[in-house]
């Protein structure tokens, strides 16, 4: 199950197979191989053993792959972080990780030194990227690396296959809900992920993935380049989105698979784009992420977009997927559940709802995380009785097809009726000077609670309060109108586009 011998072995069949294509250069499965030997070699010289904690912080980029490899060369816990975090935000996660080794990209050199880690306990080494000079007690990884060209890790039995129950990745949730978990991800999830990413993209040993996502998210290391080297394909890795470039890249390489969020999707359909739009290679275009709306998936398949849905979270990854035909048939749906997976939806007493109830969805088997990292209370409020449960309130109809209401802590209750915000938000968005809006539950002393909105308005567009809940007069009933407007510039957003609504109302 160990992934660095998934890499060894296409080594050996298709050694000058194209592994990855990055910024005009070609890496084969030979030369990935060669290099991931190399930080191996490097991280066993540090002293980086089994169990050890690599936590990273940089741009998509072949190096990212690299250690990714080598940890799992050496039984040491990969921990990508993502590198929009403020500094308090960092100095959290790498206060709970508590990782041997640092890795983080030039970029963000001045940050790290802000936070001041060498003073950390457990002491923690620190190596950047770009960087060809140590600085103060900051090694440079490129040239320590380089070191170790041509050589192999001491313990070559590392490479055959782990238990499958060892930790493999701990993955910090974006927290839109609350402070970061660390997702502990097994070598098994790792496997059944890809196996259901195979069956999901169809894919094949001729692929060519365009991974624009960022690779410290479930979305590009779990479902796009875990899966591509588990199949022996070619991943093209872009640092940044950039919607010309994306079509560039797609047409020049003829890339066969594809996988964005709805934020980048709306990017690659804006008219004035000053290049060719041509997407005729691309058999599977994946997006996910956050509510898809059938308008926006129509809009995809009108340019040429072979759209398929998929939807998960960092603890499970692919959890439903949708295939073109469902998303016409069902519009609005998320699909059914993967291959590998037992997914139910459950009352408040944990017992499952009958078709066209509201339910939480609960899922169990080989595609869930083993906990969160020490955080036993988080750990037990999220897995119980086998059963993880993910936050996400759904309705099943009679043909097994998925439909997302809103999550279990977003919902409120007023004067005892439930309120699920993402249907007001949705009323409010329809209102043609809206352009987002958000809604939370606030305490109300007649009611309990209330729905307060938040509104951004499209550039040059006029609304009042009173205009609004007159749109929603007509679509929704009286208890689900919010009981205050607000109205924003923009809102914070995670590194996907999802709203921090835990910032909103500050």
């Amino acid at each position: 199950m160990n992934i660095a011998w998934w890499v060894q072995r296409w080594k050996e069949l298709h050694p000058e197979k194209a592994a990855i294509l990055f910024e005009g250069s070609t890496i084969t499965y030979h030369e990935l191989h060669l290099r991931a030997n190399r930080v191996s070699c490097w991280l066993q010289s540090l002293g980086i053993e089994k169990g050890d904690r690599v936590a990273v912080m940089m741009r998509n980029c072949p190096e990212f792959i690299d250690l990714y490899l080598a940890c799992a060369r050496l039984g040491a816990i990969f921990v990508p972080i993502n590198f929009r975090l403020t500094g308090p935000e960092l100095k959290y996660i790498l206060g709970n990780a508590q990782p041997r080794l640092f890795v983080f990209g030039k970029a963000y050199r001045q940050s790290v030194n802000e936070l001041k880690l060498r003073d950390q306990r457990p002491a923690m080494l620190l190596a950047c990227l770009g960087a060809e000079e140590p600085r103060g007690n900051i090694l440079g990884f490129d040239r320590e690396t380089r070191k170790f060209d041509g050589k192999k890790p001491f313990l070559t039995k590392s490479l055959a296959p782990a238990d499958p129950e060892e930790p493999h990745v701990i993955m910090y949730t974006s927290g839109t809900t609350g402070s970061p978990k660390g997702a502990v991800l097994s070598y098994r999830k790792t496997l059944f992920n890809c196996l259901n990413a195979d069956l999901f993209f169809k894919l094949h040993f001729d692929d060519i993935m365009l991974i624009i996502l960022p690779l410290f998210h479930s979305g590009g290391l779990f479902i796009q380049a875990s899966p591509i080297l588990y199949k022996g394909g070619t991943m093209i890795i872009h640092p940044r989105f950039d919607a010309v470039r994306a079509y560039l890249d797609i047409k020049r390489y003829s890339a066969t698979k594809f996988l964005g969020v709805p934020t980048i999707y709306r990017a690659l359909l804006e008219k004035n784009l000053p290049v060719e739009k041509d997407v005729s290679s691309l058999r599977v275009s994946a997006i996910g992420g956050e509510k898809v709306t059938p308008e926006l998936q129509t809009s995809c398949r009108k340019a040429g977009f072979p759209v398929r849905q998929i939807m998960g979270q960092t603890e499970t990854s692919i959890l439903f997927w949708a295939s073109e035909e469902d998303s016409i048939k069902k519009p609005g749906t998320v699909g059914r559940p993967v291959f590998h997976s037992e997914v139910i939806l459950m009352d408040d007493n944990g017992r499952a709802v009958k078709a066209g109830d509201v339910g939480e969805i609960a899922v169990r088997g080989s595609i869930m995380m083993k906990e969160y990292w020490q955080d036993p209370a988080r750990t037990e409020e999220t897995i119980r009785n086998g059963w993880l449960h993910t936050g996400d309130l759904a309705r099943m109809d009679e043909e097994g097809y998925f439909f997302l209401v809103d999550r279990v802590k977003n919902m409120y209750i007023s004067g005892g009726e439930n309120v699920y915000p993402v249907e007001v938000e949705g009323v409010l968005k329809t209102h043609e000077a809206v352009k987002d809006a958000v809604v939370v539950g606030v305490p109300d002393d007649e009611w309990g609670e209330r729905g307060k909105a938040f509104v951004v308005l499209k550039k040059g567009a006029n609304a009042t309060c009173q205009s609004l809940l007159s749109h929603c007069e007509k679509q929704l009933a009286r208890y689900k109108w919010p009981g205050e407007i607000v109205f924003c510039e923009e809102f914070p957003r995670t590194a996907l586009g999802k709203v921090k609504k835990m910032l909103i109302d500050s």
